[in-house]
Protein backbone atom coordinates (compact mmCIF):
# COMPACT_ATOMS: atom_id res chain seq x y z
CA UNK A 1 0.00 0.00 0.00
CA UNK A 2 2.21 2.82 1.26
CA UNK A 3 5.27 1.87 -0.78
CA UNK A 4 3.22 1.70 -4.04
CA UNK A 5 1.67 5.11 -3.36
CA UNK A 6 5.07 6.66 -2.54
CA UNK A 7 6.64 5.16 -5.69
CA UNK A 8 3.72 6.42 -7.83
CA UNK A 9 4.01 9.89 -6.32
CA UNK A 10 7.78 10.01 -6.96
CA UNK A 11 7.27 8.82 -10.54
CA UNK A 12 4.57 11.48 -11.08
CA UNK A 13 6.88 14.23 -9.72
CA UNK A 14 9.73 13.04 -11.99
CA UNK A 15 7.43 13.19 -15.00
CA UNK A 16 6.32 16.72 -14.10
CA UNK A 17 9.93 17.87 -13.69
CA UNK A 18 10.92 16.32 -17.03
CA UNK A 19 8.00 17.94 -18.84
CA UNK A 20 8.61 21.42 -17.31
CA UNK A 21 12.36 21.74 -17.83
CA UNK A 22 12.38 25.53 -17.92
CA UNK A 23 10.83 25.95 -14.45
CA UNK A 24 12.95 23.10 -13.07
CA UNK A 25 16.15 24.83 -14.23
CA UNK A 26 14.91 28.13 -12.76
CA UNK A 27 14.28 26.44 -9.40
CA UNK A 28 17.95 25.47 -9.29
CA UNK A 29 19.64 28.46 -10.93
CA UNK A 30 17.86 31.37 -9.22
CA UNK A 31 19.02 30.46 -5.69
CA UNK A 32 22.54 29.86 -7.03
CA UNK A 33 22.48 33.26 -8.76
CA UNK A 34 21.39 35.03 -5.56
CA UNK A 35 23.99 33.17 -3.53
CA UNK A 36 26.70 34.26 -6.00
CA UNK A 37 25.38 37.83 -5.85
CA UNK A 38 25.52 37.89 -2.02
CA UNK A 39 29.07 36.52 -2.03
CA UNK A 40 30.12 39.12 -4.59
CA UNK A 41 28.57 41.95 -2.52
CA UNK A 42 30.28 40.77 0.66
CA UNK A 43 33.61 40.67 -1.16
CA UNK A 44 33.12 44.23 -2.41
CA UNK A 45 32.43 45.50 1.12
CA UNK A 46 34.71 43.55 3.43
CA UNK A 47 34.26 43.65 7.18
CA UNK A 48 36.60 45.98 9.01
CA UNK A 49 38.52 44.71 11.97
CA UNK A 50 39.15 47.24 14.71
CA UNK A 51 41.93 46.99 17.26
CA UNK A 52 41.00 46.31 20.84
CA UNK A 53 40.90 49.23 23.24
CA UNK A 54 42.76 48.69 26.47
CA UNK A 55 40.88 48.99 29.76
CA UNK A 56 41.72 52.16 31.63
CA UNK A 57 40.75 53.40 35.04
CA UNK A 58 39.01 56.75 34.64
CA UNK A 59 39.11 57.50 38.35
CA UNK A 60 36.29 58.81 40.46
CA UNK A 61 33.89 61.51 39.36
CA UNK A 62 34.67 64.92 40.78
CA UNK A 63 31.32 65.80 42.33
CA UNK A 64 32.46 69.33 43.23
CA UNK A 65 31.68 70.54 39.70
CA UNK A 66 28.09 69.34 40.09
CA UNK A 67 27.31 71.52 43.11
CA UNK A 68 24.21 73.63 42.40
CA UNK A 69 23.77 71.89 39.05
CA UNK A 70 20.17 72.01 37.80
CA UNK A 71 18.48 69.69 35.34
CA UNK A 72 15.12 70.89 34.09
CA UNK A 73 12.79 68.60 32.20
CA UNK A 74 9.53 68.68 30.34
CA UNK A 75 6.82 67.33 30.01
CA UNK A 76 6.24 66.24 33.61
CA UNK A 77 4.95 62.74 32.95
CA UNK A 78 5.23 59.91 35.51
CA UNK A 79 7.88 58.18 33.37
CA UNK A 80 9.93 61.38 33.10
CA UNK A 81 9.70 61.94 36.86
CA UNK A 82 10.91 58.40 37.54
CA UNK A 83 13.84 58.74 35.12
CA UNK A 84 14.89 62.09 36.56
CA UNK A 85 14.65 60.75 40.12
CA UNK A 86 17.08 57.98 39.17
CA UNK A 87 19.41 60.50 37.52
CA UNK A 88 19.38 62.75 40.56
CA UNK A 89 19.88 60.27 43.39
CA UNK A 90 21.39 57.02 42.11
CA UNK A 91 24.91 58.27 41.37
CA UNK A 92 25.39 61.17 43.79
CA UNK A 93 24.94 61.21 47.54
CA UNK A 94 23.79 64.85 47.67
CA UNK A 95 21.75 64.55 44.52
CA UNK A 96 21.35 66.90 41.60
CA UNK A 97 18.59 69.49 41.60
CA UNK A 98 15.81 68.57 39.16
CA UNK A 99 13.00 70.90 38.18
CA UNK A 100 9.98 70.09 36.06
CA UNK A 101 8.44 72.52 33.60
CA UNK A 102 5.07 72.36 31.88
CA UNK A 103 6.33 73.38 28.43
CA UNK A 104 9.48 73.90 26.40
CA UNK A 105 8.98 77.66 26.51
CA UNK A 106 9.13 77.64 30.32
CA UNK A 107 12.23 75.46 30.14
CA UNK A 108 13.95 77.88 27.77
CA UNK A 109 13.01 80.87 29.93
CA UNK A 110 14.47 79.15 33.00
CA UNK A 111 17.68 78.31 31.14
CA UNK A 112 18.15 81.99 30.29
CA UNK A 113 18.36 82.83 34.02
CA UNK A 114 20.82 80.04 34.89
CA UNK A 115 23.11 79.76 31.86
CA UNK A 116 26.20 78.25 33.48
CA UNK A 117 24.75 75.40 35.52
CA UNK A 118 21.50 74.46 33.76
CA UNK A 119 20.71 71.67 31.31
CA UNK A 120 17.25 71.02 29.95
CA UNK A 121 15.87 67.64 28.95
CA UNK A 122 12.87 67.45 26.61
CA UNK A 123 11.29 63.99 26.51
CA UNK A 124 9.76 63.42 23.09
CA UNK A 125 8.37 60.03 24.13
CA UNK A 126 9.09 57.35 26.74
CA UNK A 127 12.37 56.30 25.09
CA UNK A 128 13.85 59.39 23.44
CA UNK A 129 14.84 62.86 24.55
CA UNK A 130 16.77 65.97 23.51
CA UNK A 131 19.22 67.89 25.66
CA UNK A 132 18.81 71.66 25.75
CA UNK A 133 21.78 73.76 26.72
CA UNK A 134 21.36 77.52 27.22
CA UNK A 135 22.78 78.33 23.78
CA UNK A 136 22.07 75.24 21.69
CA UNK A 137 20.17 72.01 21.19
CA UNK A 138 22.17 68.77 21.33
CA UNK A 139 20.67 65.98 19.27
CA UNK A 140 21.86 62.40 19.39
CA UNK A 141 23.63 61.19 16.25
CA UNK A 142 22.93 57.56 16.99
CA UNK A 143 20.91 55.97 14.19
CA UNK A 144 20.01 59.34 12.70
CA UNK A 145 22.03 59.10 9.53
CA UNK A 146 24.01 56.58 7.58
CA UNK A 147 27.71 56.35 8.30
Amino acid sequence: GVWRQTRALLFKNCLIKCRTKKSSVQEVLFPLFFLFWLILMSMMHPHRKYDAVANTNLGTLDASILVNFVIGYTPPTPMAREIMKKVAFDNFEDGIITEEYLSEEELQAASAFKPSNFVGVVFTDAMSYQLRFPDSVAMSSIYMQSR
